[in-house]
């Protein structure tokens, strides 16, 4: 990542894009799941800021979903976001984004992640350093190759006008990213990845974070709506408690946004909300030779081009 380019950033363009994508996102997942919906929990920050977090809990097919809108400011750089840009350490930061997780209640639809973000990096007398970041994952329990597929074209299409390079290299950055090292495994089946983005100025480099961003409802809901009816007993339920536990360790090992918001004191109950509220661990297990659990390890975590 170089310093920020000739074109100023729009700091207020950006929230105000960031608050429409989470109504946008919302009112889609609530109408597929057909309840009541999420109820809403506006916040402030005592060193700045605030969000406003939005949950949906026990529907008729999410189990636990958040879409999280967050714009806080600080006096001073966090420790994950220097670790690899040690000059910022000592500047004022301001961070925004919108940051989601759906866990759904049936096996077969996939849980899914998104986010989008940006930061500015300020200091008295010299230049801003700003960036975005983002991207989405899937997650499936069941794999499903038309869906990974469909995932995979939508991805590829939000990043065609940006150039034939950009979706392989960020789905690669996806795969490299959501992998724990621990398990030597794959969290899913990837999406895409992109960080410390800033090289071609602000509004080229905004309209690719909303093509990103735009492109998640599209991916996600022909998937849950496909698979949300589809019949299940309780051994693709222990299953599926069981491959969250992956979630829940990526999350509080590796993943950055956790990072950075347990260390600028953020809400917690917002930084958590990605946690599934069933999870489950078993010493050892290995799922029976010739299953659809097998199926998952064998054929759907392993990186490969899906589009081919």
């Amino acid at each position: 990542m170089s310093n920020a380019p000739a074109s100023a950033p729009d700091k207020a363009a950006v929230k105000a894009y960031l608050l429409d994508l989470q109504d946008r996102i919302c009112r889609a997942l609530t109408d597929e799941d057909g309840g009541p919906g999420f109820i809403e929990d506006n916040w402030t920050r005592v060193e700045g800021g605030g969000g406003r977090t939005r949950v949906l809990a026990d529907g008729n097919v999410i189990e636990k979903g958040g879409v999280n809108f967050s714009h806080v400011q600080g006096a001073q750089m966090p420790a994950s976001a220097t670790a690899h840009r040690p000059e910022l350490a000592g500047r004022a930061f301001e961070a925004m984004g919108v940051s989601l997780v759906i866990h759904p209640k049936n096996p077969y639809v996939p849980t899914s992640h998104a986010n989008v973000r940006f930061f500015i990096a300020e200091k008295e007398g010299a230049d801003p350093v700003w960036w975005f970041g983002g991207g989405y994952d899937l997650t499936p329990y069941y794999g499903n190759e038309a869906d990974v597929i469909h995932w995979h074209n939508t991805a590829k299409n939000a990043c065609a006008e940006f150039g034939e390079d950009v979706y392989p290299r960020y789905k690669k950055w996806c795969d490299e990213y959501f992998y724990l090292k621990h398990r030597n495994e794959s969290r899913g089946v990837g999406g895409l990845f992109f960080d410390d983005l800033n090289e071609q100025g602000f509004e080229k480099t905004f309209a690719f974070l909303r093509a990103v961003g735009d492109s998640f409802i599209p991916a996600y809901q022909p998937i849950l709506a496909a698979r949300k009816n589809t019949a299940y007993g309780e051994r693709e339920r222990q299953f599926q408690l069981y491959r969250r536990g992956r979630y829940v360790e990526f999350n509080l090992v590796y993943d950055r946004g956790t990072l950075f918001g347990l260390q600028t004191a953020g809400r917690t109950e917002s930084i958590l909300m990605s946690l599934p509220p069933l999870v489950r661990w078993e010493y050892n297990f290995h799922p029976e030779a010739g299953s659809a659990e097998a199926e998952l390890y064998e054929k759907f975590l392993p990186h490969r081009d899906w589009l081919k």
